[in-house]
């Protein structure tokens, strides 16, 4: 008997000087593009795992500034329904020095136009949706909020 549970992951809206950091990168044969985003891993709060996804997938680091938002996803694709954790965030440092993820083909600073340019490339409509929540309401305090691993 299977046992239905949701892939949990997270996602980073970054922006700078009106433009947002998305990653250009390999999904099922396809060239699309995501915001920094992957799974949580066992043993890590949501917080790590978006700072962490962000690194590998961009080359770098950052500070969490906020919550965006949680979102539920059933992909048409799989079937898998996703539990997206969004944060905000603000570059820290770049690392030069390690590879980036083998998915990733390049990271990618896009003004907000151009992404709705490009919005059948995007790699799922979350992409587009956690903008125009950032752009619209902004984020959450993110010390209100409770991002404990107990």
């Amino acid at each position: 008997m299977n046992t239905w549970h949701p892939h949990v992951t997270v996602a980073t809206v970054i922006e700078d000087d009106g433009k947002f950091l998305l990653v250009e990168e390999l999904c099922d044969g396809k060239t699309v593009f995501n915001q920094p985003a992957g799974h949580l891993e066992e043993n890590e709060t949501l917080i790590d795992a978006a700072k962490r996804e962000t690194l590998e997938e961009t080359g770098y680091q950052v500070k969490i500034t906020g919550a965006l938002g949680v979102s539920q996803y059933l992909a048409p694709s799989n079937g898998a329904t996703y539990l997206r954790h969004s944060f905000t965030a603000t570059i820290v440092s770049q690392q030069n020095d390690g590879p980036l993820d083998s998915d990733i083909i390049a990271a990618h600073w896009m003004p907000f136009e151009k992404i709705l340019n490009i919005q059948q490339q995007l790699r799922s409509p979350l992409v587009i949706r956690d903008i125009k929540r950032y752009k619209e309401y902004g984020s959450h305090d993110i010390q209100a909020l409770y991002y404990d691993l107990i």
